[in-house]
């Protein structure tokens, strides 16, 4: 026997038992990626010993045998989040529960717990994702409980599963407008679960601190970081022009570079303190950016911007050293809007004490790196060009000394800038921009490190430049006398494609991505890539980032001068009345439309019913006749002949107007002398 005969061959009960498994399966899955490592593999057990036990018709396990496992889930939930309390550990329970609950369905009453919890579990998935790809998933996951759900509730016999999804599909497109008017003109507040425990929820790309081989991991890494879109949709920036400005390095303590503490104070200047004093030149470039959650305080700018970004319902403040920042970690999709201007100038431009803060090395420090910069500052030709001489130097030799570009530098001991330049002679950016600023700082130059992102990739279908953390970047600046910070990037003297031509190191594939290779080819990866993503955007842009003023923008399209949430209250009060109405509307409009022949028979047997005649809801018209007589004799001759004339109308009507012919049985049931209701004797 065939799988497919052996499951038509199931009771009605256990078929649709192992089909809300399947659909409870469907629902955690997604889950799995959160959930420790004991929940997800008992969930699935015990599903699994549920369909075993519907599939071979075994009876359920006893109360004491489920007692124990809900101690044991208890217990376990305990010692691994040390409390039952918050998202997290209830999210824990609330799987083990739903797995326990399907081994003790007895009763409709269980079915009806199942499903709630099922329903709860499928929401929680937003909890922790709300991409399209959850979306999409968690549809899926609610027709398949909605088609459950019509079963449980479904006659005896045994329906289709087809049938029964075509009732859920129904009842969802009918709720459609009803979601759709919520999520447009339900006033707009934080998710109830932003606690603030949460933000350890959010994905890190940068960080304030750069351990030499950290950026390297982010190169593997094809997440989207942060999506833009520039006001005039025919500028086409060079790849050169993309350096977007995150966290500003200048603490060195021999292997990791440090940002100095943010203060939003730091407008106070001191003497320790080197002032921005920012100049910008040429026109300013307008775009907007949708930023992925970093869990980080930092806005994500393309150089340099001198006005605050726009961020709804924050403040950003600037460092400086022209760094963008909200008070708050951002753990959820934000959209700003900023502009910036390529061609500018920062820092002080004749010496300040403070500068000095940005030429100190630990001691004992990379030895031959200092001794080489004593050969540069000895040169009285480089000595004679100033620091840009130095700087000159030290990018012809990163030119033509063998350097190489790589994700596989191989380890690094503790002095990391003296290995790079004289024995590895290879690395990544991080490798290049450290041993590059720990050169400059050992020849008397000020000079930091800044990360951030450079370059990004256009994606032809929806126009949005996407940046992801294979973009991530380190790259140096040097103080010049009479230029103030100017941008070295050492890395492009070693591999001029990474900043030139958007040439990135690619990790070697994995066997699935190399059998992808072997079907489908990779420019059509590449388009269909770029299609997801705009879908993605899309999705981004128009759901997850549809706030407070944007429905007050919708308002003001629809005529409101001043919208409030006063005026989102009152207009989605209106739309529940007007469905309300239009709801008993469609009621009474169905009621009129149904068999008028078969409403007529219907108050035919009310009548008999209330003389006394009961009789059931299949009897036809001939044998109401036939029992009219019986019961109540020759005063109910005018009836039986109007019984039988009904009958004539439906099966042999007139030709030329059955209608009229209706019209007048009407007519003439209201003129008929039924049979009075019997009298009750006291």
């Amino acid at each position: 026997m065939t799988l497919r005969q052996r499951l038509e061959a199931l009771p009605r009960d256990a078929r649709d038992t192992l089909f809300l498994l399947l659909v409870i399966a469907w629902v955690i899955a997604p889950q799995a990626r959160v959930l420790p490592l004991w929940t997800s593999v008992a969930a699935a057990l015990l599903l699994l010993w549920r369909a075993g036990l519907a599939w071979s018709a075994r009876p359920l396990p006893g109360r004491w045998t489920l007692r124990l496992l809900l101690l044991g889930a208890v217990a376990g939930t305990l010692l691994t989040h040390h409390t039952i309390l918050g998202r997290d550990p209830g999210l824990t329970l609330l799987v083990m529960l739903l797995a326990l609950k399907t081994l003790e369905a007895r009763a409709q009453r269980d079915a009806m717990v199942i499903f709630f919890l099922a329903f709860f579990t499928m929401l929680s998935n937003f909890f922790y994702s709300q991409s399209l790809a959850t979306a999409a998933a968690m549809l899926l996951g609610l027709l398949g409980l909605l088609t459950a759900l019509v079963n449980a509730h479904s006659p005896l016999g045994r329906p289709p599963l087809a049938q029964s999804l075509r009732t859920a599909a129904t009842l969802a497109l009918w709720g459609t407008p009803v979601m759709l008017a919520l999520f447009l003109f339900f006033p707009r507040i934080a998710p109830l679960w932003g606690v603030p425990s949460d933000a350890l929820a959010g994905r890190t790309g940068l960080s304030g601190q750069m351990r030499v081989g950290s950026i390297a991991e982010l190169a593997l890494d094809e997440r989207i970081a942060f999506r833009l879109r520039f006001d005039d949709p025919q500028f086409r920036p060079t790849q050169a022009q993309l350096y977007f400005r995150g966290p500003v390095l200048a603490s060195f303590d021999g292997r990791e570079w440090l940002a100095d503490p943010v203060r939003e104070d730091d407008a106070h200047r001191n003497r320790y303190t080197v002032p921005a004093e920012l100049q910008v030149r040429g026109p300013a470039l307008g775009y907007e950016i949708t930023l992925e959650p970093s869990n980080r305080p930092w806005l994500l700018v393309l150089e340099a911007a001198a006005q605050p970004p726009q961020v709804p319902q924050r403040q950003p403040f600037m460092t400086q050293d022209l760094q963008w920042l909200v008070r708050q970690p951002i753990n959820e999709l934000l959209r700003y809007r900023a502009s910036s201007y390529t061609d500018f100038r920062h820092g002080p431009l004749q010496p300040v004490p403070a500068l000095r803060t940005f030429t100190l090395l630990p001691p004992d420090s990379n030895p031959r790196t200092r001794e080489w910069a004593a050969q540069l500052r000895a040169d009285p030709q480089l000595t004679a060009g100033g620091s840009m001489a130095l700087v000159n130097a030290a990018l012809q030799r990163l030119r033509s000394g063998d350097y190489t570009y790589t994700l596989e530098p191989g380890l690094y001991g503790e002095h990391t800038a003296d290995e790079f330049w004289f024995d590895h002679k290879q690395g990544f950016c991080e490798h290049i921009a450290s041993a590059f600023v720990v050169l400059m700082r050992a020849a008397g130059v000020p000079a930091r490190i800044v990360t951030g992102y450079q370059g990004g990739e256009l994606n032809a279908v929806d126009g949005y430049w996407t940046v992801r953390q294979s973009d991530a970047h380190a790259w140096a600046e040097v103080w010049i006398e009479d230029r103030g910070w100017v941008r070295v990037d050492p890395t492009g003297a070693v591999s001029p494609g990474r900043v030139g031509q958007f040439q990135r190191l690619q990790p070697r594939p994995g066997a699935l991505a190399s059998a992808m290779g072997t079907v489908i080819s990779a420019s059509t990866l590449q388009r269909l890539r770029a299609v997801w993503e705009a879908a993605n955007n899309r999705w981004n842009q128009w759901v997850l980032n549809y706030s407070q003023e944007s429905q007050f923008n919708l308002l003001r399209h629809l005529g409101f001068a001043s919208p409030d949430w006063q005026d989102l209250a009152r207009l989605l009060a209106a739309l529940i009345a007007a469905s309300a109405l239009g709801g008993a509307a469609w009621s009474l409009w169905e009621r009129l439309q149904h068999d008028p022949w078969l409403r007529l028979l219907q108050h035919a047997r009310t009548r008999l019913a209330r003389a006394g005649l009961e009789l059931p809801a299949h009897t036809p018209p001939r044998t109401l006749a036939a029992q009219a007589l019986a019961h109540f004799g020759p005063p109910a001759q005018a009836v039986a002949d109007w019984l039988l004339r009904l009958e004539r109308l439906r099966y042999a009507p007139p030709s030329p107007a059955p209608r009229t012919a209706l019209r007048s049985l009407q007519r003439e049931m209201r003129q008929l002398p039924w049979p009075a209701a019997p009298t009750r004797t006291p």
